[in-house]
């Protein structure tokens, strides 16, 4: 007598095999796939404070590269040659350049890199939270100054384009740094066009009472690992609130822009899903006349 297989133990079997190639299909996509990606974002940023000097500059943000194990030098390399393929007129990094500085055993070749990003107008960086600890904060520094980036810390800059003004603001780093509000913000002009950098984007709260009119972030990865229909699996500390994209925020002197960057890199675990790394364009422009 020949023994036959019962159809309830085929669809049983069909299942599992379905279920594992699904797992074993989205581990190689999260790993392998979508953390190798790049997207580029553009937006128009119009305010009232953008003169016609100002109409169509262009800023581009970078953010939260984690160099390390799961990012290399080769995969910066290629990503500063799509920088200077979208000719932005200003650069801006908002934070974690190295995942681990105690332990990169390649700061040295970071600045050759860093010198290759082409920014007429010019490049700007702040601290994130990866960039204090293991040595690093005096590294950083260092390394981006060699690079040709100004960093900000409390303190702002002014960039002078004709007759008209545009000021760019630094916050140090609000989770292991020295953040002064006061003395980076209080003396900012409401007409001037301001423009905030600071990694933790939950800061953006605590700014609404002065006149900025944008302010970049980056820090919470987008999620890094996101589900359908549930969210982030993770958000780090001030990353809550916003966690990526564009939000508009009332201002007690004009409202303000706040864009979150989803990054570049991986930290924890190398794993990316629905958080596709990302460059950012913005190009100003000035309201359109009633």
């Amino acid at each position: 007598m020949k023994n036959l297989i019962k159809p309830h133990a085929i669809i049983k079997l069909t299942n599992i095999l379905l279920v594992m190639i699904a797992s074993i299909s989205l581990y190689y996509y999260a790993r392998h796939v979508e953390p190798n990606l790049l997207h580029v974002e553009y937006h128009t940023i119009q305010s009232a404070s953008v003169t016609k000097e100002l109409d169509g500059i262009r800023i581009l943000q970078f953010s939260d590269l984690h160099l390390g194990e799961f990012y290399s030098l080769a995969k910066f390399q290629r990503l500063v040659h799509r920088i200077n393929e979208l000719q932005p007129d200003i650069v801006v990094f908002t934070g974690d350049l190295v995942d681990n500085f105690s332990k990169y055993p390649d700061q040295r070749r970071i600045a050759p890199i860093l010198q290759q990003i082409q920014a007429p107008l010019g490049k700007y960086a702040v601290y994130g939270n990866h960039d204090q600890g293991g040595g690093g904060k005096r590294i950083y520094r260092q390394i981006l100054a060699e690079g040709g980036f100004h960093l900000l810390v409390n303190e702002h800059d002014t960039i002078r384009i004709g007759h008209s003004k545009m000021t760019i603001a630094g916050l140090d780093d609000f989770l292991l740094g020295s953040p002064d509000l006061k003395k980076t913000l209080q003396r900012l002009h409401a007409d001037a066009f301001t423009l905030l950098l600071v990694h933790e984007p939950d800061v953006a709260d605590r700014v609404t009472n002065y006149p900025i009119d944008l302010q970049l972030s980056g820090h919470s990865h987008g999620g890094q690992v996101r589900i359908p229909w549930y969210g982030s699996v993770y958000t780090p500390p001030l990353a809550e609130t916003y966690r990526e994209g564009i939000y508009t925020l009332p201002g007690s002197r004009k409202s303000m822009t706040l864009y979150v960057n989803r990054g570049i890199g991986t930290t924890r675990l190398p794993f990316r899903f629905v958080s596709v790394p990302e460059l950012t364009l913005f190009t100003l422009k000035q309201p359109a006349r009633p």
